[in-house]
């Protein structure tokens, strides 16, 4: 029993700690330096923690596959928790099928998103660029409305580290 539930401790503390590193790193990418620090912090201690077990007996190799299977395992956990965590402003460009479509950006802007309208010249001659600035948690509701709206649109989502200024808010309930 004892050989279980070492297995078991070791690996669940290095998918806490992966888990941790995984949230942290995407932390400190998004700007929040002070969180990232507090995560370091328990992430390092259970670190610590598991690679001991695993160092004082480095010829049993259950003690590795815990160690290992559960790196393996954090890096999928900690990518499921940023995504559900969804902290942070991102951009979305949004080039309409239609040329300047303006019609598209006041649906948008009815819903809540802020919406610049800009007009370039794409390969095949003129195109109208949406962007809009908004919170992680709400681009699943821009995405929804535009797989409905205009499926063939061209979509870019890229963070933005940091804001000031402009108009982003929460978009309207229905």
């Amino acid at each position: 029993m004892g050989i279980v539930l070492n297995f078991l401790f070791i690996f669940f503390a290095r998918v806490v700690d992966v888990s941790l590193l995984t949230v942290r790193m995407l932390m400190i990418v998004r700007g929040k330096k002070y969180l990232a620090a507090v995560l370091g912090f328990f992430e390092v201690t259970i670190y610590i923690v598991a690679l001991g077990r695993v160092m004082t007996s480095l010829d049993n190799w259950v003690n590795i596959l815990a160690y290992s299977s559960g790196f393996a395992v954090g890096n999928i956990v900690g990518s499921v928790l940023e995504t559900k965590m969804a902290i942070g402003t991102i951009m979305v460009r949004i080039v309409p099928k239609k040329t300047c479509d303006e019609e598209l950006a006041n649906k948008l802007r009815s819903m809540g998103f802020g919406v610049t309208m800009i007009e370039g010249i794409g390969k095949n001659g003129p195109v109208c660029l949406l962007d809009t600035t908004l919170n992680r948690k709400e681009l699943p509701v821009l995405m929804e409305f535009l797989k409905k709206t205009d499926a063939e649109a061209f979509v870019t989502v890229s963070d933005a580290r940091e804001t000031r200024g402009g108009y982003i808010t929460r978009i309207k309930k229905k």
